[in-house]
């Protein structure tokens, strides 16, 4: 983007001397103008000429040639500034997602997994210089998308989350940690963080959330635990209704607080608790700012100067008022 700049601002206090210079000028006629005091100059009018009345275009000559010198010494100029920004100690993230049916209660808005859906992605576009993969569990758990720079990768993969059939249902959170892991265990990114997220008990899966937790650990691998739901009861599916969809009920929210608290703490992470649309996007942006990569911005300044046209100028101006002055009006001085 190009601006205009001013190397040397401080000459633009010269433009005070100008209406100085204008008053002298005017005193300065006032004085060489002599008087002669008679009874009448009926007979001594006489209309002034046109180069007469044109005189003082000499003097806004100079003014103008004088404006010109001071705007060339204050050094005017066009700054073409370009930057680019790197990634110095970038971060791999895996957002580990859990897509059983308690995911769909109405506690959160409209309900917990459309509400972490949203926050999700936002979360992403706000990592531009990390990489980001996303893994989802129920009993099972696979890798939607390994992690990639391609923030249009992940957004695609977070808003096709949903529940389905390709897993059986339950909450397997050994399995989706495991899998979690099993994406950064060779990464070489200054930090690797996963971002663990359930609403209910681990009651599937064949690997212990502890036993993953301690893997996770072995791999230097940071561990935020997030647990979705409402304190007591909300709105949960327990079958489907004739036209296909699901029908709900009042049940109490079941959350393992000491498991989820014990995976962070054993990875050096933290444990949140998420009972609200609001509650629950201000714990990605907690997450956001502790977890922040060093970017280094270059900046590179191209200086297209601009003086020289106003010393033209103001050469140009000078030697115009000196011709007339000396050519044309001369008799008149």
């Amino acid at each position: 983007m190009k601006e205009i700049s001013f190397l040397n601002p401080e000459f633009f206090w010269l433009f005070l001397l100008l209406p100085v210079a204008v008053l002298w000028q005017i005193w300065k006629r006032k004085q060489q103008s002599a008087t002669l005091k008679i009874s009448s100059v009926k007979g001594f009018k006489a209309q002034k000429s046109l180069l007469a009345k044109l005189k003082p275009f000499l003097f806004v000559l100079r003014l103008l040639a004088l404006s010109s010198l001071i705007i060339a010494m204050a050094r005017p100029r066009k700054v073409d500034i370009s930057s680019q920004t790197k990634s110095t100690k970038g971060i791999d993230i895996v957002m580990a997602i859990d897509v059983s049916g308690s995911m769909l209660a109405k506690d959160l808005k409209p309900n917990r997994m459309e509400a972490l859906k949203k926050v999700a992605e936002n979360f992403a576009e706000g990592r531009p210089n990390d990489r980001i993969g996303i893994v989802v569990y129920a009993s099972e758990a696979y890798t939607k998308t390994p992690v990639t720079s391609d923030k249009a990768i992940v957004q695609q993969a977070i808003q096709s989350i949903k529940y389905d059939n390709i897993l059986q249902d339950g909450t397997g959170i050994g399995m989706g940690l495991t899998t979690a892991v099993n994406r950064l265990k060779d990464s070489k990114a200054k930090s690797k963080v996963i971002i663990l997220l359930t609403d209910g008990v681990n009651n599937a899966g064949f690997i212990e959330p502890e036993t993953a937790s301690q893997i996770a650990k072995e791999y230097g691998i940071k561990v935020y635990t997030i647990g979705i739901g409402t304190n007591g009861n909300a709105m949960f599916p327990y079958a489907y209704a004739p036209n296909g969809g699901f029908l709900f009920r009042m049940m109490p929210v079941e959350i393992d607080v000491n498991l989820l608290q014990t995976i962070a703490r054993n990875t050096g992470g933290k444990y949140f608790r998420a009972s609200s649309n609001s509650k629950l996007e201000s714990i990605y942006k907690e997450i956001n700012k502790l977890e922040t990569t060093e970017i280094q911005e270059l900046k590179f300044y191209d200086y297209d100067e601009k003086y020289r046209l106003f010393v033209w100028i103001a050469g140009i101006l000078v030697l115009l008022e000196f011709g007339l002055r000396n050519t044309i009006y001369r008799s008149f001085i």
